[in-house]
């Protein structure tokens, strides 16, 4: 559904987007904003009028909550970064061993300890955890 009004008040847009409306626009577009506003609605996506998208930018943007504090990072040794850092790469431990020059049995020490400050009680758990913490952050 299309929604054309002289009204673009942004509890107007958001009673038509509840009830299903997938395109919004202001009686001023023009034809050809009409008109492919209308093919992308029937395609099934959405639109919306650019003034109306920019309020609506703005509106999330002063209204969206704040995110909630982040846990304390727990210390950790040099090793165990490197340690969780190749873990959250997909490592095997035989693989980090063999990167660190260390013993496979090393490996285990560090992870189990890994696991214990971070709360872990897996690798999922732990890469998890070291993203919360930001000791590693997506495409390191």
């Amino acid at each position: 559904m299309l929604i054309l009004t002289t009204f673009g008040l942004d509890e107007y847009v958001y009673d038509a987007l509840a009830v299903g409306a997938s395109g919004f626009l202001l009686k001023d577009a023009t034809f050809p904003e009409l008109l492919h506003a209308i093919r992308v609605v029937a395609a099934g996506k959405a639109m919306l009028a650019p003034e109306i998208t920019q309020r609506l930018i703005t509106r999330f943007r002063h209204e969206r909550p704040a995110p909630p504090p982040r846990p304390e990072a727990p210390n950790l040794t040099v090793r165990e970064t490197e340690v969780l850092l190749l873990v959250a790469r997909g490592h095997s431990n035989d693989e980090i061993a063999e990167r660190l020059t260390i013993t496979d049995h090393t490996v285990k020490t560090h992870i189990n300890r890994l696991f214990a400050k971070l709360g872990a009680r897996d690798r999922a758990q732990a890469v998890i955890a070291a993203y919360e913490h930001r000791y590693i952050t997506p495409g390191q």
